[in-house]
């Protein structure tokens, strides 16, 4: 059925019941996963939140963020190993979420993508719209979305 599926979290609770499902279903499968986290750009403008800051502090920041996300992709390939599922943890920086998480789809040939429903609550999800919606409208590759 499925060959290799991308795995999509951001680390809430949520995300982590898609990466359960995603998981079972690779096992079931007999496909290998690709664990992906999109690790969000330091914010350099003073209207996205960041006033002037010290580019060696933006920087300890950056790589900050891309270590926790290589330790959470990490986590879940020792978890998948022990149900014999393959998993190549992927960290990608983009402020694009929605596009990165297509883009890696293709580019380790993914027959599935699997994420949570939603990852923003409240005002900040009605102000930057939904990223599992964007992927599921501009997605050429099947979308397992999970609750």
């Amino acid at each position: 059925m499925y060959q290799r599926i991308l795995i999509a979290t951001d680390g809430s609770e949520l995300s982590e019941k898609a990466v359960q499902s995603g998981l079972e279903l690779a096992r079931l499968c007999g496909a290998s996963a690709v664990a992906l986290k999109v690790v969000p750009r330091y914010p350099r403008s003073y209207f996205e939140g960041g006033a002037a800051v010290d580019p060696a502090e933006i920087k300890r920041v950056e790589a900050q963020w891309s270590e926790a996300a290589l330790a959470m992709v990490g986590a879940i390939k020792t978890r998948a190993r022990a149900d014999g599922v393959a998993v190549k943890p992927v960290v990608v920086k983009s402020d694009l979420i929605a596009e990165a998480v297509i883009a890696a789809a293709k580019k380790h040939d993914c027959d599935l993508i699997v994420m949570a429903s939603h990852g923003r609550k409240g005002i900040k999800r009605l102000l930057l719209g939904s990223e599992t919606q964007h992927v599921l409208t501009h997605s050429h590759i099947p979308v397992l979305v999970l609750r």
